[in-house]
Parts: structure tokens; C-alpha cells; sequence
């Protein structure tokens, strides 16, 4: 089965940064739109960046200018560098992809998350 693996997250302070991880695995045929979320307990989760599927970026907001999402191995492995970390970026970081797990299906599919923690 198709899985979403995040790695990279962690305790830092405000200012300091991050690289986080996402590894696609599975008998998958290709991966369309791939990318970033985040949720704070008690709210949704939001978009923090992605890749379309024709291979764009799209970015919040908040992070433009700090954070960049990159890509390898056909976007089976997605990466978010997080500069100039604040601790209103403290949140549970989930990578998400809509991939395609044999011909004629076609799915979304979430990562368990990682935790991300700004301390001021």
C-alpha cells in the first residue's frame, strides 16, 4: 500500500531552522500533486507548500521568503526547508500527495506528521 513517511522535525529555538523530510513508498504508478500542511491542536490543518502537478510551487503566505519545498526521484521524496524559525510555526508538519496506486485510481494520502516546536 501506498505510504507517506516524515522525518526531520524537532525542538529549536526562534530564528534557528529545519529540514524536513517525505518519502513516498509503495507499488505507486506516478505522484501529481505533492506538498507541506501543518496543524495546531484544536484547528485544521493548512497549506504550507506544495508542488502542483504540473511541477509548480505554491506557498502561504507566512512562509514566503523563509521556507522552500524541493523535490527528487519524481517526487517520490519531497523536502521543506524552514528558515528563520518563530514560534508561531510551531505545529504538527504533515506531508500530503495525490498519487495514483495503479492505473485508473487515483487518491489522496497523508503522513502520520512530524512535530515541529519554536521555543522564543
Amino acid at each position: 500500500q501506498v505510504r507517506l513517511l516524515e522525518s526531520g522535525g524537532g525542538l529549536v529555538q526562534a530564528g534557528e531552522s529545519l529540514r524536513l523530510s517525505c518519502e513516498v513508498s509503495g507499488n505507486i504508478l506516478r505522484v501529481n500533486s505533492i506538498g507541506w500542511y501543518r496543524q495546531v491542536p484544536g484547528n485544521g490543518r493548512e497549506l504550507v507548500a506544495r508542488f502542483t502537478t504540473a511541477g509548480d510551487t505554491n506557498y502561504a503566505d507566512f512562509v514566503k521568503g523563509r521556507f522552500t519545498v524541493s523535490s527528487a526521484n519524481a517526487k517520490r521524496m519531497v523536502y521543506l526547508q524552514m528558515n528563520n524559525l518563530s514560534p508561531e510555526d510551531t505545529a504538527i508538519y504533515y506531508c500530503s500527495g495525490d498519487i495514483a496506486p495503479r492505473a485508473g485510481s487515483y487518491f489522496t494520502y497523508w503522513g502520520q506528521g512530524t512535530q515541529v516546536t519554536v521555543s522564543s
